[in-house]
């Protein structure tokens, strides 16, 4: 999959495309699957990586949100519950069960919560991952060795789905390439053409070397996440900001801070939130936090007071509480929040809704923002459905419910890193037996091998360093300090790929090293 042919074939193609996408994060991607999978002429353009933005920054889960049960949005849970379900059929690769324990202090809560819990299962349906039950405080402690036991009393358990969420946008592209779509990363959207008030087309700019050219299309979908109002101003420089950003923060330790698979849920925090602890590639992943900030970014950057909240938090609840020290990554990640109406009383982030939104302006540009990674298919299915009865398109199907992705496989050993490829593991394998300094280890705190960076340069589009070690590999996430000394040796492999030069390898280097370096507690 070379980008450089996917670009000469939007360059050498006269006639309009059905559909063009823009914004290759879940939302888009999903889109593009789903226009391409019903047959339309399909494009999708992504400005950076794809997934660079919020969507490789999320708590990995696939769930239903527990906590919109409690706030009584039980359309939104039952919708995510039942998504979840057949993400989790569609992609077992990379989507798993995973239990939950919310630990019982009060005499009240685990009663509380079990009932709660068993409307969350219900509420799935057939497609529900486990039954919620109440446990002893023994079996609480034998789950999660590093809970605080002092007062307590025992504990609910739940199941939720649990992902990797990068590798997921990487093998959607891919999937939506299979059904006949030109997906292209680091192709930006500067212009939106219109004839007679009515959007025609887009001006892109090859973000790679600086050229521009134009695309036609007949639906121009804006899915662009944070980056809406951008494409919304280029339609109509007058339009009030639609969405606001709202901060979440997640701290990466190691394994040991919760002594077991089961991941831990804190059902309300100081600040009204939850607060999760959840297993991940040997890892533990800490958050998160909702805080509201000023302005969109593509590299946004955790402030002091969140990573001291997820901290004292979840000093709370652990023995032996994690310090700065031992934070091996922290990354922040923006939501795109509707923005309060004027003549409203604005509402704190954490209380606006995060279900998604479809809007159609007069010219025709259809922009979807809201949603989560969970829901991704059902929002990319109502947008194809709204696009064609807006655009005169011809009515056909969603074709996605069952519609196996990428790398599907179902028998999966965890244990092993290459598991995250499902059906590709075996080809990278292969590889490895091809040449034998692509089996070399890249890191001894990691099994990534050099081959993988191969892989990703000739079948996943990776352009840069920052694409292999942070969405690729999940290195940056993993281990930001270890990412960095992989970084020289990436940039020479990657090289050779793109038939580059020692000085862009260099350049790679610094450019990955001084973007590490924002993962990183002082």
């Amino acid at each position: 999959m070379i980008r450089e042919d996917h670009i000469q074939q939007l360059k050498s193609g006269a006639d309009a495309w059905d559909f063009i996408v823009i914004g290759g994060g879940a939302t888009g991607l999903g889109i593009a699957v789903d226009a391409a999978a019903r047959g339309f002429k399909t494009v999708l353009l992504e400005q950076s990586d794809y997934a660079k933005s919020t969507s490789c920054r999320s708590t990995k889960l696939v769930h239903g949100g527990v906590r919109y049960l409690q706030k009584g949005d039980v359309s939104l849970v039952r919708e995510a519950l039942r998504e979840r379900g057949r993400l989790r059929r569609n992609a077992p690769h990379l989507v798993k069960d995973q239990r939950f324990i919310i630990a019982n202090y009060r005499w009240w809560e685990q009663p509380f919560y079990t009932v709660g819990l068993m409307a969350y299962d219900l509420l799935a349906g057939k497609l529900g991952l486990g039954r919620s039950l109440p446990i002893s405080r023994q079996k609480v402690i034998l789950s999660i060795p590093q809970i605080i036991r002092q007062k307590l009393r025992g504990g609910v358990a739940y199941h939720d789905g649990q992902f990797d969420d990068a590798r997921l946008a990487v093998n959607l592209m891919q999937t939506a390439t299979e059904k006949g779509a030109v997906t292209v990363n680091y192709a930006k959207v500067i212009r939106l053409l219109k004839e007679n008030g009515r959007i025609t087309g887009v001006t892109v700019r090859d973000e790679t070397n600086g050229e521009s050219f134009e695309l036609k299309g007949h639906c121009i979908v804006n899915a662009t996440g944070i980056f809406v109002d951008e494409i919304i101003r280029m339609d109509d420089c007058e339009k009030e900001p639609l969405v606001r950003p709202s901060q979440g923060i997640h701290l990466v330790v190691d394994a040991s801070f919760l002594g077991g698979n089961d991941a831990i849920m804190v059902p309300k925090t100081s600040d009204g939130r939850v607060l999760f602890g959840v297993p991940w590639h040997n890892r533990v992943i800490l958050g998160t936090t909702d805080t509201p900030v000023d302005e969109f970014v593509l590299e946004p950057r955790p402030m002091e007071k969140e990573v001291d909240f997820v901290l004292h938090t979840a000093a709370q609840y652990l023995t032996r509480p994690p310090k700065r020290e031992d934070v091996l990554c922290v990354f922040a990640g923006l939501r795109p929040l509707a923005a309060p109406k004027k003549n409203t009383i604005e509402r704190k982030t954490k209380e606006i809704s995060r279900s998604h939104k479809l809007i159609v302006s007069d010219s025709g540009l259809i922009t979807i923002t809201g949603g989560k990674w969970t829901t991704y298919r059902q929002m990319a299915q109502e947008t194809v459905d709204l696009a064609i009865r807006k655009a005169g398109l011809p009515l056909k199907k969603c074709a996605t419910k069952e519609m196996k992705i990428h790398g599907y496989q179902k028998t999966t050993d965890r244990c092993n890193w290459l598991s995250v490829y499902g059906s590709d593991g075996d080809k990278i394998l292969s590889l490895q037996a091809e040449k034998p300094e692509y089996a070399e280890i890249l890191h001894p705190a990691f099994d990534f091998t050099v081959a993988e960076v191969v892989w990703a340069v000739r079948e996943e589009m990776a352009q840069t360093v920052d694409d292999v070690l942070a969405r690729r590999m999940r290195a940056l996430y993993l281990d930001a300090r270890a990412s960095i000394t992989m970084a020289p040796k990436v940039a020479t492999i990657m090289a050779q790929e793109l038939g580059k030069n020692e000085t862009w390898a260099k350049a790679q280097t610094e450019e990955y090293v001084s973007i590490a370096k924002g993962y990183l507690l002082n």
